[in-house]
């Protein structure tokens, strides 16, 4: 037995010594540990509450309309490139008199044209980045710790 053990008297006497140390040493500095555990717990509340506010939007006819007609340009882009392979094949002269077109187009008005598809898919991205789905490790631990077995005997014992 320790020398503390000998002053306070017996050895449960210790481990309460230390819990009201600990409990004392709290009023002053708060636990670091809870702190974070309560700013996890406020996040995870505020993230339900705006996936419930999101959960089923109203959409019109027109908002239907606008997301199908969002979708398009990328498919058609893809296809318009393969679309062009094909046509230089199927009638080369035609497709070089079109591409020497093409060259006449002044460099400023090239792009201009790049900086509009840039920032249509530099939006498109950002948006998609924005609105992304957001997990949380502590989302699941609440769920795991209730339905492991083993942990619910040893707290019962």
């Amino acid at each position: 037995m320790g020398v503390i053990g000998k002053l306070v008297g017996m050895p449960g006497a210790v481990t309460a010594l230390g819990d009201a140390a600990q409990g004392v040493a709290e009023v002053f500095v708060p636990s670091a540990t809870r702190r974070m555990e309560l700013s996890a717990e406020a996040q995870m509340a505020a993230l339900r509450q705006l996936g419930e506010e999101y959960q089923h939007p109203a959409l019109s006819w027109f908002d239907r309309m606008v997301n199908g007609l969002n979708r398009l340009p990328r498919p058609l882009l893809a296809f318009g490139t393969i679309g062009l392979f094909v046509y230089a094949m199927v009638d080369p002269v035609a497709f070089a008199q079109r591409m020497v077109g093409l060259n006449a187009v002044p460099e400023p008005l090239w792009w201009l044209l790049g900086a509009i598809v840039a920032f249509y898919f530099g939006a498109r991205e950002t948006h998609y980045f924005r609105n992304r789905a957001v997990t949380s490790p502590f989302a699941s631990a609440g769920a795991a710790q209730d339905e492991n077995a083993a942990l619910d005997d040893w707290r019962q014992d």
